[in-house]
């Protein structure tokens, strides 16, 4: 068994870094939120140690006795963590309950920079946004990209990566990465554990943990046993349209107790959603959503399969589930699109006024395209679009139209289309 409370972790670069920097000099309060064990404290604690001028504090209300003097003696509070410091970093605030309310008032009161993190987005929008308009910042940290795993695991081949010029000999080299990554996930803990036995025990942890203090401990659920079958249910069904009726007859849970406990899901960030795209209600589905998982290997830990993409019937949905987690960390909200009669495209990227396509394939090995993806370019006169798969590449050009194929690593070249 791992003690990981004794476990050091050192510390990983991550893309956030630099934007949280960029803004301390910004008068507003940063709060940075995201799923559990997905690198906050340590993030924050980087950022906090890089401070070189001006007095500072880093403070957790993880520690009972300082969160008392902050709910119940706000003054008191003020006077040792405030006074004197131009930095004041709080850890794990989402267990203040009323704490918008009392950061407002420090905020308004004191000249001082303030940094917190909260464990989910649910407690901060919650107890702290509807006090904190026009004063809080609030970024999203997430399990590593694939990108931020890569840079971890081989410089090297993460200098080639980046390159974007994709050779056969490049492609299998970094499908090596890619297979363990859409296997057991990008959570930090996981990424550095030096085995998969390792990873499997972590996943298993940072589950448990999540029903202890996420679902029990904070948001102080007593349906935590429907919930794990909800969540079982949704691993099965990954990328499957959601049937509410059956849900509700698999959990026992009402239809009202459904949506709201499947919204506590995605404000947990265990779950995405991906909404339709539509502009004609009589073809096109217009309200049902698919769920995805934010992390593969939390998924495939919920299930108890961590075969490898070779050995497993559901290899398609984990590449399309490793897609989905990709556009949202790079900040793309998720849709997808489906006709009444069954045409569709897994995702529809939504950005600067343009519309794009985006295909995912296991395998490739051709530039032909699907009559539904055809389709959807002829209804929108789409001008680009793209496919990935596993390692065909390939540009096709139509009169205006240009379809790209790339890896499914290759993700990050659809954020500058």
């Amino acid at each position: 068994m791992i003690n990981f409370s004794e476990v050091k972790i050192m510390y990983v670069n991550r893309d956030l870094e630099q934007k949280l920097k960029k803004y301390m000099g910004a008068k507003e309060i940063l709060a940075v939120v995201g799923a559990r064990q997905c690198g906050k404290t340590t993030l924050v604690r980087e950022v906090f140690d890089g401070i070189k001028s001006g007095k500072k504090k880093f403070i957790t209300f993880e520690d009972r006795s300082v969160l008392e003097m902050f709910t119940e003696d706000i003054d008191l509070f003020i006077d040792k963590y405030v006074k004197g410091f131009n930095y004041l970093f709080i850890d794990e605030f989402q267990y203040a309950k009323e704490g918008g309310k009392l950061l407002k008032f420090i905020y308004d009161t004191e000249k001082v920079k303030i940094v917190i993190t909260g464990s989910s987005a649910v407690d901060l929008s919650i107890h702290s946004i509807k006090f904190l308009v026009g004063r809080i910042f609030v970024f999203e940290l997430y399990p590593f990209s694939f990108k931020e795993f890569l840079r971890y695991k081989d410089e090297r081949v993460y200098g080639v990566f980046k390159k974007g010029k994709y050779s056969k000999e490049m492609i299998d080299m970094i499908n090596k990465y890619y297979d363990e990554f859409v296997i057991y996930g990008g959570y930090p803990r996981v990424v550095v554990s030096k085995d998969n036995e390792e990873r499997k025990e972590v996943l298993k942890n940072i589950y448990n943990t999540y029903f202890l203090k996420e679902i029990k401990e904070i948001l102080q659920l007593s349906d935590d046993y429907k919930l794990s079958k909800l969540i079982k249910v949704l691993a099965l069904q990954l990328g499957g349209l959601l049937n509410y009726n059956e849900l509700s007859n698999a959990t026992g849970f009402s239809y009202l107790d459904l949506l709201k406990n499947l919204n506590i899901l995605k404000k947990t960030f265990v779950c995405l959603e991906s909404r339709p795209f539509f502009s004609n209600k009589k073809k096109e589905l217009v309200k049902t959503s698919r769920i995805y998982f934010l992390d593969n290997g939390l998924r495939n830990y919920i299930i108890s399969n961590f075969q490898g993409l070779v050995d497993r019937v559901d290899g398609g949905v984990l590449n399309e589930n490793f897609v989905a987690g990709e556009l949202v960390k790079m900040g793309v909200f998720l849709k997808y699109w489906r006709t009444k009669v069954g045409a569709e495209v897994d995702f529809v990227i939504e950005k600067n006024g343009k519309i794009v396509p985006l295909e995912v394939k296991s395998n490739l090995v051709s530039d032909k395209i699907t009559r539904s993806y055809k389709n959807f370019i002829d209804m929108y006169k789409i001008k680009r679009g793209f496919v990935l798969s596993r390692n065909f590449v390939s540009v096709k050009k139509l009169k205006n139209l240009e379809v790209e194929f790339l890896p499914l690593f290759g993700i990050g070249k659809v954020e500058n289309f």
